[in-house]
């Protein structure tokens, strides 16, 4: 008791007491010990942790050596940490039947102990932390940080029987009781209070001993966080300074009753009894108060933090509207950064000349307000001047309020609690919102059926390019897609009453082998329908025609894929049934196939950036024959879209009539190269991107999550669909993807998070991951870090990745609408009677007529993108500091923005590759074509090129114009035509 005088008073912690005093401590068990403490331990077992799987190998070690050790006299201190409740948690549930097996094994271990005890031991069981129902932790909930504390000894410990409550004691108490028992010192940072019910003398049968004991620990205790709260409040000097006072008054007072009572004889237990709630009070305010006043925040620093994100927002979005225009060259960038930059530099002055320490956060919210200020006195000047501000934020009003109520919505702690409900809810707003504008703009239905007038933006802007019941299919499809989905649902941890959905439990933790084999084979057929989804669509499009090696993988690499992931599945739903003789070889194999298919897909990803231009080629002898067909004169125009429809018809038959006749006055020898597949290069190589992605994200969630990415990949296609029938093709430009498209892909992508079984809590990251793929060996601690990390953002990455799609989707149903959009009524017979003659779309290959507008297109369309990101984590940035002082911050409000910034992080990598996949992917298609005509000019001779954009075969293609930038690459001697078949 007394050892506080000794030299090793300032410890931090107990382990630094024990080898000065001679303590001899033995550990067994986890090996995170040996890194956290090393040098302590006199004797040490250490085994691997950090398998989750493995629920044996750290409790069998150590009951092999616990009885043997606790028989010997080698220790003073003997600790042991099983992990096996632990990892079947990971591994199960807290339900499982695995889970009452070790329990009961922790059972009879803790009776062993019990049977080996001698009176002068103390046995102290506890836990690290608790347990959600779904097996993990993490979190602020209180079966998270809730754990039993068991006190046991031969000798009584306690003057009565405990209470049939058991007392709720702080963790932090239990350093400064441990310390005590041992005879070491309290540590000097120590702010915990002693259990003083331990210190009670129960043989003395003098009631004033057991009160002088209690009384002595709680003194000794109350001198150690005296003298810590003396030297803090020298150093730190931010503790409130009448509580601080107060706090010392009362400890003079509490010490001098102690010193007095102590030594007088008559009536001490009595005054003694006084004591102890006297010096009870004084720990426990000077612990309330501490945590009242760590809890501190920099005002300045958050809304300098908030400031700057609400500048970048801004600049994205001005930038988006800037990148529009022809003369966009960064030049309307220059006042703002030049106004950040003086911004920047009068903060810098201002802080000098007070003599302040220059902050770079507030450095950064300046300038970044100096950004703005072009911006705000813009718009002053048009507010002045009556001119409408939409053009300053040209934002539909729908798409507006719905991105308010979504910003607005992630300062209520219930919203973010149930956002994976709201999130699919605002998602089917917004589809069915969308329909109806397709009806009121008249793209659905014959226009003269059409001839209410309408107000605004609902006024008819083109001919119809889906039927209604084409566009009403897509959304019912869409509803059932997101209603499906939904049934992956994990529940937040602030909604106790809520139960996750099963579905989202890996195959191993099902109970009963016929129920574990159907939901394997729905896995499995999830994982054929993905796969042949995807190839369909390819060789709908005709790139599956393509010998070039991405192409070639498509064929035979995917399904090596697939295999691979339905095999590891079958190995890991399995793996505790196998034989012991065969476990070595389904662990090895269990690691060995998930690096397998990450080979494989990275091979992928390598070939397609390599050889990402996917076309057919093939040269014939003879020129092709090239024919337009002009629709018959069925009146005057009567609209603007009619002669925008009929004069490029007639353009192209005159073009084509007088190049028929300079071809009948040459040999009729010339070499036709056609190229096919040229229609739909762009997409190709990003859907094929996206599916080489997929699968490796797939392989880190559990097995049934396969039926939800396979929903996902299908409400992604329809959406598409859907936005494209609602995006003007506009030639030769600009390019544009409206505001209410990139919304509609936000919240997918938010819906996508949820239904993967994703919570914006620690809790519910699905450690899992970390070992899909990874060895027991502690080499691989970051692979699991950013295995997690993939696993958690998975739905960012693909959406970031496969955000261009909303930019080429349009072009690439011009290959669908196109032939029934140009068909004027009651001419479907003669369409019939000549199919060959029809005019095939130019698809993907309009976006080649102007560079320029391309290159903007997909920076407005990434600005945007990030624009709806950005205002999202600043809305959570916002109430994380507004709401700083919110009993939910910490369970709630902070890992939100926690979760939110990682995950702006993640889709800004990804947008930046999908962007430059489809760039890598234009300038190929460039490549491709210089290089094929120089081939043919060195080849001497006259020849022609025909290029198809969706052809099934050569037979099929009628030849039709190149966009001028790729007539550019040619010269005079050389022909170069266009054709799509679907």
């Amino acid at each position: 008791m007394n050892s506080l005088s000794c030299h090793y008073q300032d410890a931090e912690d107990l382990s630094a007491a024990f080898p000065g005093l001679g303590r001899r401590v033995v550990f067994m068990g986890d090996e995170t010990w040996n890194d956290l403490f090393p040098g302590v331990f006199s004797q040490a077992l250490f085994f691997p942790s950090f398998n989750v799987r493995d629920l044996e190998t750290v409790d069998n070690g150590i009951m092999k050596h616990l009885y043997p050790t606790m028989d010997s006299d080698k220790w003073d201190v003997l600790i042991t940490h099983f992990l096996g409740v632990d990892h079947c948690g990971h591994k199960h549930d807290p339900y499982h039947p695995e889970m009452a097996k070790k329990l009961t094994q922790m059972d009879k271990m803790i009776q062993g102990l019990v049977k080996r005890l001698k009176n002068d031991t103390l046995l102290v069981v506890t836990g690290d932390h608790g347990m959600t129902i779904s097996g993990n932790h993490g979190g602020e909930s209180e079966l998270e940080t809730s754990v039993a504390l068991f006190l046991y000894s031969p000798r009584a410990l306690f003057p009565s029987a405990p209470a049939e409550k058991p007392e709720i004691i702080p963790q932090i108490s239990l350093v400064p009781t441990l310390a005590l028992l041992l005879g070491l010192p309290i540590p000097f940072g120590n702010i915990g209070e002693v259990i003083a019910e331990v210190f009670s003398e129960i043989e003395d049968s003098q009631p004033r001993f057991s009160a002088l004991a209690q009384a002595s620990a709680l003194h000794l205790n109350a001198q150690q966080v005296s003298r810590f709260l003396h030297t803090y409040s020298a150093t730190a000097q931010d503790l409130q300074v009448q509580k601080l006072h107060r706090l010392q008054k009362l400890f003079s007072k509490a010490s001098a009753d102690y010193q007095r009572h102590r030594q007088s004889p008559q009536g001490a237990e009595a005054a003694l009894q006084t004591v102890i709630p006297e010096l009870q009070q004084f720990l426990r305010g000077v612990r309330a108060m501490c945590i009242e006043s760590w809890a501190r925040f920099s005002l300045v620093r958050m809304a300098g933090g908030a400031a700057l994100l609400a500048a970048t927002c801004f600049l994205c979005l001005l930038v988006s509207q800037w990148a529009a225009s022809p003369a966009f060259y960064f030049g309307p960038l220059l006042k703002p950064m030049a106004s950040g930059l003086s911004g920047a530099m009068v903060c810098a002055g201002l802080l000098a000349s007070t003599g302040l320490k220059l902050d770079f956060v507030v450095a950064g919210a300046m300038a970044a307000v100096g950004s703005l200020l072009p911006f705000l006195w813009k718009a002053w000047a048009s507010w002045g001047s009556r001119r409408p501000l939409a053009s300053l934020l040209p934002m539909p009003g729908p798409v507006l309020l719905l991105l308010l109520l979504r910003f607005a919505g992630f300062f209520s702690d219930s919203y973010i609690i149930t956002e994976a409900r709201v999130a699919p809810f605002l998602l089917i707003s917004l589809i069915l919102l969308l329909v109806a504008r397709l009806h009121w703009e008249g793209r659905l239905l014959p226009p003269k059926l059409l001839s209410m007038p309408r107000l605004g933006f609902l006024t008819p802007t083109g001919p119809p390019q889906y039927s209604a019941m084409h566009a009403v299919g897509l959304g019912v499809g869409l509803l059932l897609c997101i209603r499906l989905a939904g049934l992956f649902y994990r529940c937040h941890e602030e909604t106790p009453v809520c139960s996750s959905s099963p579905l989202l439990n890996p195959l191993r933790s099902t109970v009963g082998g016929r129920a574990k084999n159907l939901w394997y084979g729905a896995c499995v057929g999830a994982l054929v329908a993905l796969l042949a989804s995807v190839r369909l669509w390819l060789r709908c499009y005709g790139n599956l025609k393509s010998p070039e090696p991405p192409v070639l993988f498509v064929r035979w690499g995917l399904p090596l894929i697939g295999l691979g992931t339905a095999a590891y599945w079958a190995l890991a739903s399995g793996a505790d049934e196998a034989p012991p003789r065969l476990r070595a070889l389904v662990s090895g194999a269990s690691v060995m196939l998930p690096r397998a298919v990450a080979g494989l897909a990275a091979s992928g990803l390598l070939l397609l950036l390599w050889r990402p231009v996917t076309v057919l080629v093939k040269a014939t002898a003879g020129a092709p024959r090239a024919r337009t067909v002009v629709t018959p004169f069925s009146g005057p125009p009567t609209s603007q879209a009619d002669l925008d429809y009929v004069v490029p018809q007639i353009y192209r038959h005159m073009q084509e009539e007088f190049r028929g006749r300079l071809e009948r006055t040459k040999s009729q020898g010339l070499l036709t190269v056609a190229a096919y597949q040229l229609g739909s290069v762009y997409s190709a190589a990003v859907v094929t991107a996206l599916t080489l992605l997929a699968f490796p994200l797939l392989l880190l969630h559990a097995e049934r999550i396969s039926l939800v990415f396979l929903l996902l990949f299908l409400q992604s296609f329809l959406l598409l669909h859907l936005l494209a029938a609602g995006i003007p093709i506009t030639t030769p430009g600009p390019f544009t993807v409206p505001w209410h498209a990139v919304f509609a892909w936000a919240l997918t992508a938010a819906q996508t998070f949820y239904t993967t079984g994703h919570q914006p809590v620690f809790s519910a990251i699905q450690w899992h991951a970390a070992f899909v793929g990874v060895s027991e060996s502690r080499d691989f601690t970051w692979l699991s870090a950013f295995l997690v990390g993939a696993n958690t953002f998975a739905s960012h990455i693909l959406f970031a990745v496969g955000c261009p799609l909303l930019l080429l989707w349009p072009f690439l149903c011009e290959n669908q609408g196109s032939r029934k959009r140009r068909q004027p009524p009651g001419n479907e017979a003669e369409a019939r009677v000549r199919p060959e003659e029809e005019q095939e779309p130019l698809m993907e290959m309009r976006l080649r007529d102007a560079p320029h507008h391309f290159s903007a297109a997909l920076l407005q369309l990434g600005l945007k993108y990030l624009f709806v990101l950005g205002i999202q984590i600043l809305a959570c940035a916002l109430a994380a500091s507004i709401l700083r002082r919110h009993l939910l911050v910490w369970k709630v409000f902070a890992p939100k923005f926690i979760f939110e910034a990682v995950g702006f992080i993640v889709s800004s990598v990804g947008l930046c590759l999908g962007i430059a996949l489809v760039m890598r992917v234009d300038g190929a298609v460039s490549s491709w074509f210089r290089q094929l005509v120089l081939t043919q000019q060195k080849a001497g001779e006259k020849s022609s090129l025909v290029y198809t954009g969706a052809g099934s075969s050569a037979r099929e293609a009628q030849p039709h114009l190149l966009p001028p930038c790729s007539q550019d690459l040619l010269t005079s001697g050389t022909s170069l035509f266009y054709n799509s078949r679907s």
